[in-house]
Order: structure tokens, then sequence, then C-alpha cells
């Protein structure tokens, strides 16, 4: 077996999480790459939300799914991730972010460590036994940094009694290469 590249690596992971008919976040839709993977695996019992604060990535987004005739597996959403709980209340298989900024964007419009951790907040309570959460950390911009180090002290405090929490990282790459972290729930915590 090969060592798979960072995305691969979170895609594998979220497969492995996902069937259809499952309910599931892509919390930054940025061009709509994993809200398709996402309706791909969920089917059409199943459904996805995907966030993002730009219309841009809106945008982009919907017609990426419509482009493969799959936008009625989703809800396209322009808020905040920080905002989930005002749109979805069912259980949740999955849930994958991409921390940074939007490719081909303003470098400006960035994630933020606090709406990040409201957001991984909300769908922790959202999510099933069994559940994953991937987050794909970019943190070579300004402000990536940052974002980065309150993430993994975040996921870090998670109760091992309730949550497997697992970096995933190249060591040897140059230029502050992404890394994933993954959340597992294996046991309810409320």
């Amino acid at each position: 077996m090969k060592l798979q590249r960072v995305l691969q690596y979170a895609q594998h992971l979220i497969a492995d999480s996902v069937e259809h008919g499952d309910f599931v976040i892509d919390a930054t839709a940025g061009n709509g790459h994993d809200t398709l993977f996402l309706a791909n695996l969920v089917g059409d019992s199943g459904h996805v939300y995907a966030f993002d604060v730009q219309k841009q990535a809106v945008d982009a987004t919907l017609l990426r799914l419509t482009e493969h005739q799959l936008q009625h597996r989703a809800t396209i959403i322009n808020d905040g991730h920080e905002n989930i709980k005002k749109y979805v209340s069912e259980p949740i298989s999955a849930a994958i972010f991409n921390l940074g900024y939007l490719p081909g964007s303003d470098h400006e419009v960035i994630t933020k460590p606090n709406t990040t951790i409201q957001a991984l907040d909300s769908i922790l309570q959202l999510l099933k036994i069994g559940g994953m959460i991937v987050l794909v950390i970019y943190h070579g911009h300004e402000g990536g940094k940052v974002e980065k180090d309150e993430v993994l002290h975040y996921v870090s405090g998670l109760p091992q009694k309730y949550f497997h929490v697992l970096k995933y990282q190249f060591l040897n790459q140059k230029n502050d290469p992404p890394f994933v972290i993954a959340i597992e729930k294996i046991k309810s915590n409320h």
C-alpha cells in the first residue's frame, strides 16, 4: 500500500463513514469538489448541506453539482459554518472542512479559528456514533498558523472516551504542507 496524499486520505476517511441515505456536511464548499464527492456518496435518499460565506463559492458549487445533475442532493447555504445549527438538525454521518482560503479568489477571506471551532462543536453534537469529521488544514497563509494552533488545541482536548482524533501529516515536505485531522465519534457524549 502506498501513502495517500492528504486529499486522497481525507476522501478515503469520509467514504468509509458515509452510506446511501446519510446526511453530511461540507463546512467549506469552496469550488464544490467535496460537495460533489459527498453528493455521490449519499445517493438520492441522502443529503449534503454545503456552507460557504462567499457567493462566488456558492455559485461555483451549484454549477459543479448541476453539471453532474446532482443539485437535488444538496442544499448550498451562503452562510458561515458557525451557523450550522440554524440549518441542520438531522444526525450527521460525516463532515469535511478545507481550512484556509478559496483557491482563485480573495486570499484575505480566510477561515477563522473561532468560527471553525464553533462549527466543530455544533457538528460533534449532530455526529452519529461511528461518524467522522475530517479537516484538511492549509496553514501557509496569513492567519493560517493561528487557526492551525487553535484547532489542534481544541481537538486535542476532546475526551478520548467519546472521540478518536488522528493527525495525518507528511513530515518532510516544505512550505507548510496541508495535513488532515480526523475525528471519529465512538460514544455518545450527551
